[in-house]
């Protein structure tokens, strides 16, 4: 007896049982028309025959074009025997997502062993191991960031546990985590010095894992050479942030960041299939400004915000999945709206996203994707709680620069409240010390923690009421 779930039972557990299904080729929704949901994306039943697919030219293997990412697993609060509250990832609501996206087509999941403070690949490994092997794609991660992490032996233990984590003799997709980030230093001592890159090829080599690729973060001069020696490690796929924002406006926004246009044309041109990540920004490009989703919503006012971003990274013919980190349903199911099937921007589109983007990069928001790679502060400060709410209350309107602006009691009063509420007090930007630990593990390139002094001298001048003057980007 087989310990998974057959396909049709678990369509029946979704109540999509009467739905026609024949194999993993089929997946996807029709909106019902002239149904509007609250949020002003189109409603109705999803069907599961209209997921649009990429083609793995080494493999053939037809993978989603919405990929699952495993970073952000919604949790819950239990008790324990001592009566303290402990926050815990909840493995019911995960699996039923992971049950809802794989009867939709998602067959691409992408995990970490630093995602959600180490548990996503037990988490995942869990819901997955319900379904046949057969019917979905895994792709994790070599995430030795920390130097007790990065010998052979560590490094290679690392690789194992994500195997038996994942319940799994095989990896589909296998990533060198983050590389860019410390320069050239930093890949000779988590991958060539060790000879951890030579190991994994030759895991490649036997079966156990069928892609090999990176994910690249920060320093251009890493990338290039990676892809200058792509004759040597023959990369399978390469991990690339993309989005209509990083597309023309990176330097802008972050100045670490990488032109996405580069990163993606440079790939392009040697055939390597592309993998997106932060399609959203970390949720910046669904939270923009007022103005700007009534300029979108007047575009398409049937359709979410999100899903500009996602059409935008889905366009591009070289990209094989696109991922998004859905915590909750609702995520999901806009998701596989906006790529069931995926209708490609054309010309005009393009160039309205383009003089979007323009538009955005003038609102002085922090370049937080909220990963939480910052995270555990030693001194218990929710950095990304304190940054995405700065960023909200700029997207709202509600970062105010002076008393005498009409709107200031009104902007001052939701700023303090929404603080209070979104980030305890013991958690808040007022007890960053400075140490700067947080500072080397940003994706971003974010100074942590002068932006922090800065949201707290915002902060201490509402709280006296006197004339401010907001903290600028970071």
């Amino acid at each position: 007896m087989t310990k998974y779930i057959n396909r049709r039972d678990f369509l029946k557990r979704l109540g999509l049982g009467g739905v026609a299904v024949s194999g993993l080729s089929l997946a996807g929704c029709v909106p019902e028309k002239g149904k509007v949901s609250p949020e002003g994306t189109e409603n109705g039943p999803i069907p599961t025959d209209k997921m649009t697919y990429r083609t793995n030219p080494k493999t053939g293997e037809k993978v989603s074009i919405l990929g699952y990412g495993c970073m952000r697993w919604p949790t819950k609060k239990i008790t324990g025997e001592n009566g303290e509250t402990e926050e815990v990832l909840d493995q019911d609501t995960i699996n039923s997502l992971v049950d809802e996206a794989i009867a939709h087509g998602v067959n691409y999941f992408d995990t970490s062993p630093a995602y959600c403070r180490g548990k996503s690949e037990e988490a995942t490994g869990i819901a997955l191991s319900r379904h046949p092997r057969d019917s979905y794609y895994i792709a994790t991660k070599l995430s030795n960031f920390s130097p007790e992490s990065q010998s052979r032996e560590a490094s290679i233990k690392m690789y194992r546990d994500s195997l038996r984590y994942l319940q799994t003799d095989y990896i589909d997709y296998m990533l060198l985590h983050a590389v860019g980030g410390g320069g050239m230093e930093n890949l000779h001592q988590r991958y060539l010095d060790n000879g951890i890159l030579d190991f994994l090829m030759e895991e490649r080599e036997a079966g156990r894992i069928r892609n090999l690729g990176f994910s690249y973060h920060g320093d251009i001069e890493v990338y290039d050479y990676l892809l200058a020696n792509h004759d040597k490690y023959k990369w399978d796929f390469v991990q690339i942030q993309l989005n209509y924002l990083d597309w023309g406006h990176s330097k802008e926004i972050n100045p670490r960041n990488t032109n996405a246009e580069y990163l993606y044309d440079e790939l392009a041109k040697r055939n390597i299939p592309v993998v997106i990540m932060e399609p959203l920004l970390g949720g910046r490009l669904s939270n923009l400004p007022d103005h700007i989703v009534a300029r979108l919503k007047q575009r398409e006012p049937e359709k979410s915000v999100a899903s500009w971003a996602f059409r935008f990274a889905g366009t591009h013919p070289d990209v094989l999945t696109v991922l998004s980190g859905m915590t909750y349903k609702e995520h999901l199911e806009d998701n596989l709206r906006t790529y069931c099937p995926l209708k490609p921007l054309n010309e005009d589109e393009m160039k309205f996203l383009y003089d979007t983007a323009g538009l955005i990069v003038t609102y002085p928001t922090i370049p937080c994707n909220d990963c939480k790679y910052c995270m555990p502060c030693p001194y218990g400060i929710d950095i990304p709680g304190v940054l995405l709410h700065y960023n909200k209350c700029v997207n709202e309107g509600n970062v105010t620069e002076t008393a005498n602006d009409p709107k200031y009691a009104e902007a001052r009063r939701i700023f303090l409240i929404g603080y209070d509420r979104a980030v305890p007090k013991l958690r808040q930007a007022s007890h960053c010390i400075g140490c700067g630990k947080c500072v080397e593990h940003c994706p971003q390139g974010i100074k942590i923690p002068r932006a922090l002094r800065k949201i707290d001298h915002y902060v201490e001048l509402l709280k006296q009421n006197d004339g401010t003057v907001p903290p600028k980007e970071a």
